[in-house]
């Protein structure tokens, strides 16, 4: 392998020639982590005896997204069909007239009715175009260690937790009685990750419908700030950075008892938690506040693409529901397609780890009640990776919820400038 060739296999994107030795057209794509789509690319060239397809895939989702937007400023440098991870969208949406409208490039057939009415909502921009395909989604459950809550007197079966999760204050309650019978164990992971689903519930984010900031206009976000700044001073959170070292080492090391649990965080738990902990993990579909969405992504296809509407086949083929059962099966990724939630092979998925529980059905009612997707501006992303993470952080470190909240305030404030 030339050196070149090698660091294309590691960046974003490298693009795709016209057509390779074989004179077929080649569709290139790029995602991050873990989409479950190696074994349907493969099914798609067969399919397609025309067509190579040239995957490159990225392991961090945040690297990937700063690669692809500086080549997105760039004008040259995109794969054919590009991921998206809903918290960058936005930024995506600002820039939407360098991607194609997938109404015009792709399938006739292709219609809104395929997805969930939130996921393909939150991809058209303000002129009423489409710019992405729906993949997963992460519909919130909680996730909790049943023998740590049976140590410290709390109700354990999924059945019987519905009164600890039923609003944010009854969690955090709980939480109190939880670390005064502990011995030193944490309720929750994050004050960042506990923050996020909280400001997901609300009516409006970060950015109203105009673009503008509205972290100092909007009381319930100093609000929210304050009931989670409260309880880490209470000695409820284990002051873990997410996806850290140090917080993956945490579930082995049970070092908090519960932790918010989009779709896509079981399979994590499983990962970093370990054999020894099978069974004492549980899933419930009680969420405080109500279910809300946490991740997943969308395909979209750039301007820059020469092969725009074979892309966009590609790209619908692969968030069609037959597929997105595939991938769910692959990877655990989500549906986001109204059919696919329906499906018999998802709703009897069940999950040995967690007890057997029946995740396919939990969460398909989950994603099934989201309302209206919050609305996410520009730099949203950003904000909550960049400065409310860090500022949280602070807090846990020792600052006072006063200075945090001021760290945050201007940390925002940049990004948004």
């Amino acid at each position: 392998m030339t050196t070149a060739a090698a660091a294309c296999l590691v960046t974003v994107a490298c693009g795709g020639d016209a057509a390779d030795a074989n004179g077929k057209t080649q569709i290139s794509i790029s995602t991050f982590g873990e989409f479950g789509y190696e074994e349907l690319y493969a099914e798609y060239e067969r399919l397609h005896s025309d067509i190579d397809i040239v995957p490159h895939t990225t392991g961090q989702g945040g690297p990937y997204h700063q690669a692809l937007f500086t080549k997105l400023g760039a004008g040259s440098g995109l794969d054919d069909v590009v991921a998206i991870e809903e918290a960058h969208l936005p930024e995506a949406l600002d820039k939407s007239s360098r991607f194609h409208d997938l109404r015009e490039v792709g399938p006739a057939e292709v219609s809104p009715g395929r997805w969930l009415d939130w996921k393909y909502q939150s991809a058209v921009d303000k002129e009423g175009r489409l710019i992405g395909y729906g993949t997963d989604t992460g519909p919130l459950a909680m996730c909790y260690r049943k023998d740590l809550f049976e140590k410290a007197g709390l109700p354990s079966e999924p059945d019987e937790v519905g009164e600890l999760f039923a609003t944010w204050d009854s969690y955090f309650d709980a939480g109190d009685t939880f670390v005064a019978n502990s011995d030193g164990v944490a309720w929750f992971d994050s004050a960042a990750q506990i923050f996020n689903a909280m400001q997901n519930q609300l009516d409006v984010g970060y950015f109203d419908r105009q673009d503008r900031l509205t972290i100092e206009s909007n009381a319930e976000i100093r609000r929210n700030w304050d009931t989670v700044t409260d309880a880490v001073n209470r000695g409820q959170s284990a002051g873990l950075v997410a996806f850290s070292n140090e917080w993956n080492s945490g579930f082995k090391q049970s070092a908090f008892a519960t932790k918010t649990c989009p779709s896509w965080m079981l399979g994590v738990i499983e990962e970093q938690a370990g054999d020894e902990l099978a069974g004492e993990w549980a899933v419930t579909s009680a969420f405080p506040g109500g279910p809300r969405n946490w991740g997943g992504s969308y395909l979209a296809v750039p301007t820059q693409s020469e092969h725009a509407e074979e892309a966009a086949a590609f790209a619908a083929w692969l968030t069609a529901p037959e597929q997105q059962i595939k991938a769910f099966k692959a990877a655990g990724a989500f549906p986001s397609q109204v059919e696919a939630l329906e499906s018999p092979e998802l709703l009897s998925a069940t999950n040995d780890y967690f007890g057997g529980a029946k995740i396919g059905e939990l969460f398909a009612e989950q994603a099934k009640t989201i309302g209206e997707a919050q609305y996410k501006g520009p730099g949203d992303g950003k904000i909550q990776e960049n400065a409310l993470a860090p500022a949280l952080q602070a807090v846990e470190q020792g600052a006072s919820a006063d200075e945090g909240w001021q760290q945050f305030v201007a940390s925002a404030k940049q990004i948004a400038s």
